[in-house]
């Protein structure tokens, strides 16, 4: 619920508390009639309840009760139907000319008090509506204002309306000498008829009638001179550069909308603060007379913008006492049922006439003052367009088969991109998750390390049984010594070879010739072997302990791409939910900053309270920023930050709203931050 509806909600209970205290005591008096006895008159006054009057009556205060149209918003034409329907404005009707009962009489004005009130919503939303475009209005002025490139670009996207206005100027102004100078401009019909008078046909000789051709140079030589002249007379464009003269025109609009701001938010805060005031001392049908009253003098002055704020608001509160339909101002045998007529009609005219034309009017000054159509703003990029539109048809035509082979290229890079760096990733990695053995990373075949040491065991197994006196010192090798060998050979040891080795290198020839050098030399080439295999097994089992990160870092690239891709396209052909959450962000930004300055810059009253202005401009922004907030803050934590919000907006002191607003921002931080 916006803050109009928490108002007209909050208004609509002080009626039912003002209006239904008789209808109790009535309730009260008829029971006790009946314990007492008075049966005749409980009787009688059962029967007035229950009349189709006040049936009638009270279906309709149902249907215009806040609590009927909970979290909707007042209607106009609804509110029209039902106070036409109560025949209230009528004041002629057959049952008007009757006597009424107290309790018929209570029951209408409770009926006109509600619906007061929903004419007060009506009245503060459409304020509302109409005052919150007028900051992006305003804001596109600061930014044409703001550096000269930019006023460079309003003027020449503003160049042919002025072209058009000139050159209308000037042709009507032709016409006009031109028809002069022909005996053309006709004059009041008592002129014409004294020159019929006048006119002497013996005197009065016809004049030639000029050819179209020396009407036509007589007429270009007009609108030749009426250039000239205007070219001469107007001072401003002589002195000022054609830029100077836009950066003038956009600070008269931007000060016209701004004071059309600040009048409308004064009329906001009057009615914020005076209307429906309801006081212990008053009486509330006088309460609810002022208060249409008032309504209908904010929404006739608003638009006078020739007036300062407190001539507005001086003006607005003395058309409100004087105004002749107030009760005080007539005699006093004017009866309650008079005075319902005259408030009823009052409201149908505020809801028919005053809000209509107030709509009217605030859109001829937007339009008027407002940024320019988007037709204007963009015909030059359009033209541009337009005008490549040929040469850019003739390149489509003539590269129409690369287009399709780039078209093509394009979807086969994108279908390989996604098969080869992203499907094909994650199914090594879920391979290796289950300890599939085909996805297993190896830089060497499992069984390589075995086969080449069974070798190497079997090469110098072999050596020490032939040469038994260089690998055990005798003549013979038993068993144990082999197992022995066998097993030293399995730990790197190969002790007998490199005993051949060292021996036969003393005579390196005779050894390669006769000895077993070279023997010893290829046995020791595949212990270098093995050795080199042990040392990549060691790292083949790193990468397996590691299998899982090499295949997320293999995937990383093919996933960011593929997100970043999927977000921009959905960016650009999606939702735009993302270009819309930042556009609220940067629009709650300006809020707060808004209020903050509002709050900063406010003069306030002698009771240290905002002025009607800063009131009604600080309710307007609370209200954009309620709307902002709906739906990004939880529940229970949405009921508190609208409870800061009330204590924001209502009048309880600068102090006490600055403290509100500092509780604002480090109390809902957390969720505040999706928007700030």
């Amino acid at each position: 619920m916006s803050v109009v509806a928490d108002q007209v909600r909050r208004l609509d209970a002080q009626i039912d508390r003002f209006s239904l205290v008789p209808l109790t005591n009535v309730d009260q008096d008829v029971e006790d009639q009946g314990i007492d006895g008075n049966l005749g008159t409980a009787a009688a006054t059962a029967a007035a309840l229950s009349s189709p009057r006040v049936t009638e009556l009270l279906q309709i205060v149902r249907a215009l009760s806040s609590g009927a149209s909970l979290g909707t918003r007042p209607h106009s034409k609804r509110i029209q139907r039902l106070i036409s329907q109560s025949g209230l404005a009528d004041f002629g009707r057959a049952y008007q000319q009757e006597a009424k009962s107290q309790y018929e009489s209570e029951i209408e004005w409770l009926l006109l008090g509600k619906a007061t009130v929903q004419t007060y919503g009506v009245v503060m939303n459409h304020l509302l509506e109409q005052i919150i475009p007028l900051s992006d209005d305003i804001w596109y002025w600061d930014e044409v204002l703001s550096s000269y490139p930019y006023s460079f670009i309003y003027t020449v996207q503003t160049s042919p309306l002025r072209m058009w206005a000139f050159s209308k100027d000037v042709y009507n102004e032709s016409v006009y000498k031109f028809k002069r100078l022909n005996n053309l401009v006709i004059g009041t019909k008592a002129e014409r008829d004294a020159a019929r008078l006048r006119e002497d046909d013996e005197a009065e000789q016809e004049k030639p009638t000029p050819t179209l051709s020396q009407q036509w140079r007589q007429f270009y030589g007009i609108v030749r001179d009426s250039i000239i002249e205007r070219s001469i007379t107007d001072i401003r464009r002589r002195v000022l550069s054609p830029v100077d003269i836009c950066r003038s025109q956009a600070r008269q609009k931007r000060n016209q909308l701004v004071k059309l701001r600040e009048m409308t938010g004064t009329g906001l805060g009057i009615l914020m603060d005076e209307g429906l005031s309801f006081d212990a001392t008053d009486e509330w049908i006088g309460v609810l007379e002022r208060s249409v009253v008032l309504m209908d003098m904010l929404l006739q002055s608003t638009l006078h913008l020739d007036l300062g704020l407190s001539e507005f608001e001086d003006k607005v509160f003395q058309g409100v006492e004087q105004d002749p339909e107030l009760s005080i101002h007539v005699e006093d045998d004017f009866s309650l049922t008079e005075r319902s007529a005259v408030l009823a009609r009052r409201l149908l005219s505020i809801l028919q006439t005053s809000i209509p034309e107030h709509m009217h009017g605030m859109s001829v000054v937007a339009h008027e003052n407002g940024r320019p159509p988007r037709l204007i703003r963009y015909w030059l990029p359009a033209l541009a367009l337009f005008l490549s539109s040929s040469t850019i048809l003739r390149v489509l035509v003539n590269r129409h088969d690369d287009i399709l082979n780039w078209i093509q290229d394009l979807g086969a890079t994108t279908r390989d991109f996604w098969f080869n760096w992203v499907v094909e990733p994650t199914r090594k990695i879920i391979g290796t998750i289950r300890h599939d053995s085909n996805s297993e990373i190896a830089i060497m075949s499992r069984d390589s390390l075995k086969a080449d040491r069974d070798s190497l065991e079997r090469m110098v197994v072999d050596f020490a049984v032939d040469r038994p006196n260089i690998s055990v010192g005798a003549s013979s090798i038993s068993e144990a010594q082999i197992a022995d060998i066998r097993s030293k050979v399995q730990e790197g040891d190969v002790t007998p070879i490199l005993r051949a080795y060292e021996k036969d290198l003393r005579q390196p020839f005779i050894g390669a010739v006769k000895g077993d050098l070279v023997r010893s030399l290829l046995i020791q080439v595949q212990k270098t072997k093995v050795d080199l295999e042990v040392a990549i097994s060691g790292i083949d089992a790193l990468l397996k302990s590691q299998e899982l990160v090499f295949g997320f870092v293999g995937l990383t690239p093919g996933v960011l791409v593929a997100v970043g891709v999927f977000q921009y396209l959905r960016t650009i052909f999606g939702s735009r939910n993302g270009a819309r959450q930042g556009q609220r962000s940067r629009r709650s930004i300006r809020v707060l900053r808004k209020i903050d300055r509002i709050l900063s810059e406010a003069k306030p009253t002698q009771s240290n309270v905002l002025s009607y202005k800063d009131h009604g401009l600080l309710v307007c922004e609370v209200h954009v920023l309620r709307e902002l907030a709906h739906g990004v803050l939880p529940g229970d934590i949405e009921k508190e930050f609208i409870e800061d919000l009330d204590e924001l907006a209502n009048l309880k002191g600068i102090q006490v709203q600055m403290r509100a607003l500092d509780r604002i921002r480090w109390a809902y931080a957390e969720w505040l931050g999706k928007l700030v």
